[in-house]
């Protein structure tokens, strides 16, 4: 008698889709925010240790939440491999992309309820779109 092996067929189509997705509404909602912030840093004074400083230095970017969840997000990414060095190719740690998911995980829980409609659904998509990518990487090794 031969053994027939079931192997767990999952259609990967509609997950790209909705990665893609998520990804292209994030990044608008980034572009959207970086042009409200230019906005609003050409109509106020600067601060302290923001805008040009006459010698060519590029502007600091104002501190807000989307830079703290962009930040954390973009390490994530790079240790899920999706973002490559100047060297080459990403670095696949699935330890540290944990560690940078998780968090994220810990940021919406101490900001629950504290956040707009924007800054909330910003956390959601970086929350969503690191933990996606996360599962296919995982997926990838997993089935090497």
């Amino acid at each position: 008698m031969a053994e027939e092996k079931s192997s767990l067929h999952i259609d990967t189509d509609w997950k790209k889709q909705a990665q893609e997705e998520k990804r292209r509404l994030v990044e608008e909602a980034e572009k959207k925010k970086q042009a409200d912030s230019a906005a609003s840093a050409a109509a106020a004074p600067t601060r302290s240790g923001e805008g040009d400083v006459g010698d060519g230095r590029r502007r600091l970017p104002i501190a807000s939440f989307a830079s703290i969840v962009q930040s954390i997000m973009t390490q994530a990414l790079y240790y899920l491999g999706d973002i490559a060095t100047a060297a080459g190719e990403g670095a696949v740690n699935l330890d540290m992309a944990k560690h940078h998911i998780d968090s994220l995980s810990v940021l919406e829980e101490k900001t629950k309820g504290n956040l707009n409609a924007e800054e909330q659904k910003f956390l959601d998509a970086a929350l969503y779109e690191t933990r996606m990518r996360f599962v296919a990487i995982a997926g990838q090794i997993i089935n090497q």
